[in-house]
């Protein structure tokens, strides 16, 4: 039985922001993962990924997260990348005081 290729996007932070960031079409970053461009083709997504990494100047620490599609549009596979895109969870601030 084969597994299911695993659906991935590029995700890293904003050099000046910090906020985290994700690898849209076009070569653009967006702070939204609905907006993400999703790879389904894992050596696609080294492609991408390697030459993300490649942009220091915008972004730093990228890396490829699982993704999943639900009725909502594209979610985190894993509670790490959702924790991560809500921001600080120290005290209620930016993001979160915003929500």
């Amino acid at each position: 039985m084969s597994r299911a290729p695993k659906t991935q996007v590029v995700t890293a932070n904003a050099l000046i922001e910090g906020d985290v960031v994700y690898l849209a079409a076009g070569d653009n970053w967006t702070r939204h993962l609905t907006q993400a461009q999703v790879f389904t083709d894992p050596e696609q997504a080294e492609a991408a990924l390697k030459a993300a990494a490649a942009r220091d100047a915008e972004v730093v620490g990228c890396y490829l997260a699982e993704v999943r599609q639900t009725a909502q549009g594209i979610e985190p596979a894993h509670f790490r990348e959702d924790f991560r895109r809500r921001g600080p969870s120290n005290y209620a601030h930016g993001k979160q005081a915003a929500a």
